[in-house]
């Protein structure tokens, strides 16, 4: 076993204590955030940590101390590059799960592999790094943070969300102009729905308990907005794709079509489509779809940074 002193020096601002008004101490200046990484044939990425360290000797999450101004989802990456090796590339994020304080948070960021990998140890933190089955889990001495959050993890590993927008019928919802240029208020709401994409959802909207998800997004785009723009991701985007379905035909068929080639594709997942069209609706439900109507996407895209928007082109 590698001996490392028990008091490093900061290597960042970010690494301090933080004492509770109990007395208790808590790692990260501006909190902390740690990588459950969830491989569907490996099971669940776990830290062996060093005797030294805080709780040393127990299993747990491979992360740390968030940076000054980092996000949570950004400092659970870093730490995990760093100490277990783990390429941000080959990582899809799913949901995150928040225990605050008040005074201080720590941020479960889930990630799902999109390809199989083998951990490598890259600093004195770890004793080992192992893929754990997930029903073995239970069986190894897990740090207490952990612990107590791992059941309430676990029943989220297999949370999957999918939203099917009818994009004209949203469009439609909002007397702003839309009409005199249809491609260009569905370019604009297919770019408002990226950046919610890009930032997830509060889990809280779908019956979860505090953090974020992120949903995979399917927009139906129809008649004159068929041609609509599809914003471009980000480079290294972590997060489901977009997905734009331009109907050849009926808006409403091809709708149905989505939720069915959804349903049959698996894994189970939770399908949610957003219209006001009552007709839709009833189809979409019998293939055990949930209805929300235009006003709650709009609701969540009002709430992005920035806002709604003053007006769509050439209105």
């Amino acid at each position: 076993m590698t001996e490392v002193p028990p008091r490093l020096p900061p290597r960042d601002s970010g690494d301090a204590w933080v004492e509770g008004p109990d007395g208790r101490r808590y790692w990260g200046r501006y909190g902390a955030a740690g990588l459950l990484v969830h491989d569907e044939g490996a099971g669940i990425l776990l830290q062996h940590r060093a005797e030294w360290s805080h709780f040393g000797g127990t299993w747990g999450l491979p992360g740390g101390a968030r940076h000054e101004g980092e996000t949570a989802v950004a400092g659970a990456i870093r730490e995990a590059g760093e100490e277990a090796g783990v390429p941000a590339d080959a990582l899809q994020i799913a949901v995150t799960s928040t225990l605050d304080l008040g005074y201080w948070s720590y941020v479960t960021v889930l990630a799902r592999t999109t390809r199989f990998f083998e951990p490598s140890i890259g600093d004195a933190e770890s004793l080992e790094l192992r893929w754990v089955p997930v029903e073995e889990v239970d069986g190894l001495p897990l740090h207490p943070g952990f612990g107590s959050a791992w059941p309430l993890l676990r029943g989220r590993l297999d949370e999957r969300i999918r939203v099917v927008v009818d994009a004209a019928n949203v469009v439609g919802s909002r007397p702003d102009g839309w009409w005199k240029d249809r491609r260009g208020a569905n370019e604009a709401l297919l770019a408002r729905i990226s950046r919610l994409n890009a930032t997830g959802v509060a889990s809280s909207e779908f019956g979860a308990a505090a953090g974020r998800s992120w949903p995979a997004f399917t927009v139906v785009v129809e008649g004159q907005a068929r041609d609509a723009a599809v914003p471009v991701p980000e480079a290294g985007s972590l997060v489901p794709a977009l997905d734009v379905v331009r109907a050849a035909g009926s808006g409403d068929d091809t709708i149905v079509d989505s939720v069915v080639d959804l349903v049959r594709a698996g894994p189970p997942a939770t399908t949610i489509v957003v219209t006001a069209d009552r007709a839709l609706a009833r189809r979409v439900e019998e293939f055990g779809a949930e209805v929300r109507g235009p006003g709650w996407l709009l609701t969540l895209l009002d709430g992005l940074p920035g806002g709604p928007p003053d007006g769509l082109p050439g209105a």
